[in-house]
């Protein structure tokens, strides 16, 4: 960094709270700080997040247990705070305090895209009571063009005329646009990650920004440290935990979408391509800036109110046994002999969406019900002879108009986590899953046994596993339905071989 002519390197935050395992860059302490080589002349600083300040304990006893030591003891020279707009000024006050002790001090506000002008001009002008050496602003989205930065910075001129500060996403690929502009409209001070490395979509990157800062500085850099660091150890951890921007960042960007959802639906097998990009659809409807679990995980239930539907699988599967076909490699792994079973024994085949790994004359019916996944697979259904069952009356109306051309049977559907109801036209299940959904349309049809191939599993420790049993366990406490794999399966299922003989 120093070769680089970096001045400042934030080296992490310091929490107050521990909780959970992490690593010494989480706290940042003084003991931790100094256990490291820093050259002469480059800065150390440290982030606080405002609200771990507005604690039972008061403000100055949280700053007194974080900051023991005055600045001219300590190798850390600067202290910034990340606040939200609604802790600001409370958290103002710490400026003072720290400030006393001899520490520089920036101020950082966060998702400043969702702030108006007044708002943005009374962050400034109540700023300018306290003395703070650099008033920041956070697109903590992702989600500002160069303009908008240029507008934020016309906003706080009004009222502030100290240093200004940027810190940009990297969501649609603008991170470091954003940041020569914010330069270029007079920020001074201009942050950056070495590869970009942030949470999610990550930052502007230092290696560009530093060669761009030679131009407005004067001040040549000597980039071949930085970049021997990078391919040794931050590429890397690049490819190991895979920050940076992709298509879903993007569009978290494009819709001010915390990115944190897009962060915990990449990292969870549970959520497919599909189940990603419905999740977005719903944010962007029902709002997405602040992250919550709950919502996270209500927004992949697609289906709402109560199940609508006009088809009754009985006309069909009554007595009758039904075959369900997943998409596992067991059913092209044993193609010859589930099509000769098919053959024996004629019953009902079920294919989820669009298997094809068997003869096509040998599938009855299709069973589909993602949203996104149909939008996905429309064109292929609607040239697949097979009819297909689908919660089609709840379906999006550009979804339906889609499949107007293509034989439809219309059976209903709800969610509701943990249960299981079977109806004459719809069903209740505890997830939108194709197989929760085709158990339940055998059921509902009055299946006399349930039968099942190409129900592999997943690999140890991909939480699809966890998923799928949840939803076979809460199948088994709401029907005595016989269910019975045909090929190897990981799952909790009887199995029995298709190369044997069966009743």
């Amino acid at each position: 960094m120093k070769a680089a002519q970096v001045d400042i390197v934030e080296l992490g935050f310091r929490f107050l709270k521990n909780s959970g395992f992490k690593g010494p860059c989480a706290f940042a302490t003084d003991d931790f700080i100094r256990s490291l080589t820093i050259p002469e002349g480059l800065e150390v600083g440290v982030m606080l997040n405002g609200g771990d300040l507005l604690t039972d304990l008061g403000l100055v006893p949280t700053l007194e247990r974080l900051f023991p030591e005055k600045a001219d003891t300590t190798p850390v020279s600067l202290v910034r705070f990340a606040c939200h707009f609604r802790e600001f000024e409370q958290v103002l006050p710490a400026v003072g305090w720290l400030t006393e002790r001899g520490y520089r001090v920036g101020f950082n506000l966060m998702q400043i895209t969702e702030r108006s002008e007044e708002e943005v001009r009374h962050y400034a002008r109540t700023s300018k009571e306290w003395p703070i050496e650099a008033l920041y602003f956070a697109d903590s989205m992702g989600s500002m063009s160069p303009d908008d930065v240029g507008r934020i910075i016309g906003w706080m001129r009004k009222e502030w005329d100290g240093p200004i500060g940027v810190h940009t996403h990297d969501n649609m690929g603008r991170a470091l646009a954003n940041t020569l502009r914010a330069a270029a409209d007079g920020a001074t001070w201009l942050d950056a990650t070495v590869t970009g490395m942030g949470r999610g979509p990550g930052n502007a990157r230092t290696e560009e920004l530093v060669i761009e800062a030679e131009a407005l500085r004067g001040r040549p850099a000597n980039l071949v440290p930085l970049m021997n660091i990078i391919r040794k150890t931050f590429q890397p951890m690049k490819t190991h935990y895979g920050w940076g921007t992709n298509p879903y960042y993007y569009l978290s960007g494009h819709y001010g979408i915390h990115p944190t959802y897009i962060q915990e639906m990449m990292g969870d097998a549970r959520y497919s391509e599909e189940d990603i990009l419905a999740v977005i659809d719903f944010l962007r409807q029902e709002g997405g800036s602040k992250f919550s679990s709950e919502r996270l995980n209500g927004a992949r239930t697609f289906y709402r109110g109560e199940a609508q539907g006009s088809w009754s699988p009985k006309e069909i599967m009554d007595g009758r046994d039904v075959l369900i076909l997943g998409t596992g490699p067991g059913v092209a792994e044993h193609r010859a002999a589930l099509e000769d079973y098919i053959r024996r024994t004629q019953p009902l085949v079920l294919s989820l969406n669009t298997q094809s790994a068997i003869d096509p004359g040998l599938i009855d019916l299709r069973v589909a019900c993602h949203p996104v996944r149909l939008m996905a697979d429309c064109e292929l259904h609607t040239s697949l002879p097979q009819p297909l069952i689908t919660p089609f009356s709840m379906l999006p109306e550009d979804l339906r108009k889609n499949l107007q051309d293509k034989e439809v049977l219309d059976f209903g559907l709800a969610v509701s986590p943990g249960r299981f109801n079977f109806h004459d036209t719809h069903c209740e299940v505890p997830a939108p899953l194709v197989l929760a959904y085709s158990l339940a349309i055998a059921t509902s049809g009055g299946a006399k046994r349930i039968l099942m191939a190409g129900f592999d599993g997943y690999p140890a420790g991909d939480r699809r596993n966890e998923e799928t049993a949840e939803i076979l366990s809460a199948y088994k406490g709401h029907t005595s339905d016989v269910m019975l794999s045909l090929t190897p399966t990981r799952h909790a299922i009887a199995t029995a071989s298709l190369y044997g003989y069966l009743e």
